[in-house]
């Protein structure tokens, strides 16, 4: 008996098992089922039509689950037939028994198809959005992709899951941009869509291991993780379709960077952008940027043409909240050759951008209001703190340093690149390893400026200049500067200089002020304004003129002297009077040329020596915004008199006057009872000798010319009787 029942149990093991092997391979075949199956699953699912072959009956190992399998069934999804290879029908077995087949889920093998068949069969897909980019977007391709569909109670579809992959597919992303040899796998389901090992190429990067997540819960939510490697060649002749969509990219030379992306797209159900994140760090190897146009560089003469970033590290994260750069690396410009470290940082919400920069400089920097030069190849550190809101800038901090010279500023405002205030500026700067510059400005209830060294050696050059700049249209308060030692042109000195004034629009409307070059020589200026024409009333006493006129090529040669000027100053125009008292010329060369075309060789060589002496220089001339007009120039001194007039601006110097040795003009003030005779003589040859002189042309290639004339005009002979008693 037991050797019976171990028998029969044997038996029925081996049967159990061999049946399990037949029903996970081969399977067991039958039509029973056919038409069960395909009713019950087009009963309740309208869109579906499926007319099943032979079934092979199977088990499913990896689930423990029995299904039903068939090869090449004929399946319809909304009249548009779909390419399977095999149909698997996972079904409980208790419910077949019944004849009320329970369908859990539905698996199909999908033969290779390409985009051709996907258009096709793209009609039925929904939203429409999808359907157009499939049709007009998608251009070649192939997938592989299987289908599950899950039943619920009733055999109502519950959901439906597509996996697969795609190879060399081309798609049009946008206008201008081409996606090529694309390969990828992909997961789909009715609330998602997953796109993992991505790879493909544009005409500007490599997109390497990239993955894609769409979320269809409430709207769309998209995201993406790919490695792009870009190598960008702005070729002659050619512009990117794609890029000629962005500004300042036909500005790109060239561009390789190896950058790890990151972005999501957040859309309401109308497709409505709700929000975004953008994220991308990466190095850039290489970025030369072109400007059309010369960019200004405010720290140095020379211009920007062309600006390189090279090794440098990239972090972006943008969204509609805030927008953040960093970058960390090193650059050049127009192609110096040198690389230079840099470093920023700006952040951007809706309101406001903040920009932090520190970077190494080492162009030629020429400040001339303080005589501050940085020679070019030298190195400095630049750090800038800037907050920028609508038309307000708002520099919190700049500092420049340069061995031991240092600048700092402290929240200075700018209002249509206008000035309208700031805190604190500090300055300490070197010359000859000597200190030249030592002074601090604050700006509270009124204007500061308080220290021990000030260089305003520039200071004429500066004056010179026609400046049109309302960059202070906005500044309206008072000022005081308390300076001990101020350098001025010739290595003198001002020195205990103190000013109180009064600052309107911009510009000075009220100043006093002195100070003193030595014990017993003192400079004053004054300045009052009267407020029914607006007109400024300017004057200048100095005890040394020199300072004043360096910048006037007009004055080379001349030393010593006390200087007085008086101006009147309206919008446009200024009138004014020059007197110099006491003065020589001395190695002027325009002088000494005009005495030797002369033949006066007695003064020329005075001249070139120990100085010809004047008693008085009286200039009277007008100016705008583009000319100067001289009216009279007249120089008394005991070897000779000088009566001009004449013009200048920057394309031209014109002069033209008398020359009178001292002999002739001691012959003209003898004679001064009988006018008559000295303008006509009674003799031939008895007339009065002078030169005639005129001087002409460009800068630096100014001529002379001269002519010697037999009598002076009555005019010259009063101005020079006028002069000579006020003299005396």
């Amino acid at each position: 008996m037991k050797k019976s029942l171990a028998l029969f149990f044997i038996i029925l093991t081996s049967s159990l098992i061999f049946f399990l092997i037949v029903l996970s391979t081969t399977g067991i075949k039958t039509k029973k089922f056919n038409t069960l199956i395909s009713n019950k699953i087009n009963q309740n699912n309208k869109d579906f039509q499926i007319k099943l072959s032979t079934i092979n009956f199977k088990l499913d190992p990896e689930n423990l689950k029995l299904f039903l399998a068939t090869e090449s069934p004929i399946i319809n999804y909304r009249n548009n037939k779909i390419p399977t290879k095999n149909l698997r029908v996972y079904i409980d077995f208790l419910s077949l028994i019944k004849a009320e087949p329970k369908i859990e889920r539905i698996n199909l093998v999908l033969k290779q198809f390409d985009v051709k068949n996907l258009k096709e069969f793209s009609k039925v897909i929904k939203p429409s959005n999808y359907t157009n980019f499939l049709k007009n977007n998608l251009k070649e391709g192939n997938f592989n992709s299987e289908v599950e569909i899950y039943l619920k109670d009733g055999n109502f579809l519950d959901d439906i899951i597509v996996r697969g992959s795609a190879s060399n597919l081309k798609a049009i992303i946008t206008k201008g941009l081409e996606l090529k040899s694309a390969n990828f796998t992909f997961f789909a389901d009715k609330s998602d869509i997953l796109v993992k090992n991505f790879f493909a190429e544009t005409e500007l990067a490599k997109i390497e291991d990239g993955d894609l997540k769409i979320n269809f819960h409430s709207g769309t939510f998209l995201e993406t993780n790919f490695q792009s490697m870009i190598r960008y060649e702005n070729q002659k002749g050619y512009n990117s379709p794609f890029l000629r969509n962005f500004r300042y990219t036909n500005n790109i030379q060239f561009f390789k960077a190896k950058l790890q992306n990151s972005f999501s797209l957040d859309f309401d159900k109308t497709f409505k952008l709700k929000d975004y994140s953008f994220k991308l760090n990466g190095k850039i190897d290489k970025l030369i940027f072109e400007f059309d146009k010369p960019f200004k560089n405010y720290l140095s003469s020379n211009n920007i043409n062309q600006l390189s970033l090279i090794d440098t590290n990239m972090q972006t994260n943008f969204s509609y909240k805030e927008k953040n750069l960093n970058l960390d690396g090193e650059y050049t410009i127009n192609d110096r050759g040198k690389k230079l470290k840099f470093k920023s940082n700006s952040k951007e919400n809706k309101q406001v951008l903040n920009l932090k920069v520190d970077f190494e400089f080492d162009q030629l920097i020429n400040f001339d209001i303080i005589n501050y030069v940085k020679k070019d190849d030298k190195l400095a550190n630049i750090s800038l703190d800037l907050d920028k809101k609508n038309n307000d800038l708002k520099i919190n901090e700049f500092i420049f340093k340069e061995d031991k010279n240092l600048f700092l500023l402290k929240n200075l405002k700018l209002h249509n690149n206008k000035f309208k205030s700031f805190n604190e500026v500090s300055v300490r700067t070197f010359k000859d390893k000597k200190i030249n510059n030592d002074f601090q400005i604050s700006y509270k209830d009124k204007i500061m400026i308080v220290g021990t060294n000030f260089d305003a050696t520039n200071f004429p050059k500066i004056f010179d200049k026609n400046n049109d700049d309302k960059t202070f249209t906005y500044l309206n308060d008072n000022i005081e500067i308390d300076l001990k030692n101020i350098i001025v042109p010739l290595s003198e000195k001002i020195i205990n200089f103190r000013l109180i004034g009064k600052i309107e629009n911009g510009k000075f409307t009220k100043i006093s002020s002195k100070g003193n070059f030595s014990e017993n020589t003192f400079l004053d200026i004054s300045m009052k304004q009267n407020m029914n024409n607006k007109k400024k009333y300017l004057e200048i006493y100095s005890d040394r003129s020199k300072p004043f006129l360096t910048e006037y090529n007009f004055f080379n040669g001349l030393s010593g002297g006390k200087l007085i000027f008086s101006s009147i100053i309206d919008q446009t125009t200024s009138s004014s009077k020059l007197r110099i008292e006491k003065f020589k010329v001395v190695n002027a060369p325009a002088m000494v040329k005009l005495f030797s075309l002369a033949d006066l060789g007695g003064l020329a060589d005075l001249a070139e020596g120990e100085g010809i002496s004047f008693d008085i220089l009286d200039i009277s001339f007008e100016k705008d915004k583009d000319n100067l007009k001289l009216n009279e120039i007249l120089a008394l001194g005991p070897s000779i008199s000088v009566l001009m007039e004449g013009y200048q601006n920057s394309e031209v110097t014109s002069l033209r006057g008398t020359l009178v040795p001292a002999k002739t003009l001691n012959k003209i003030i003898s004679k001064i009872p009988i006018i008559g005779d000295i303008v006509i003589p009674n003799e031939v040859g008895e007339g009065l000798f002078g030169i005639s002189f005129k001087m002409k042309g460009p800068p630096g290639k100014i001529k002379t010319t001269i002519n010697p004339i037999k009598s002076i005009t009555p005019r010259f002979i009063q101005k020079i009787i006028k002069r000579d008693k006020e003299i005396k």
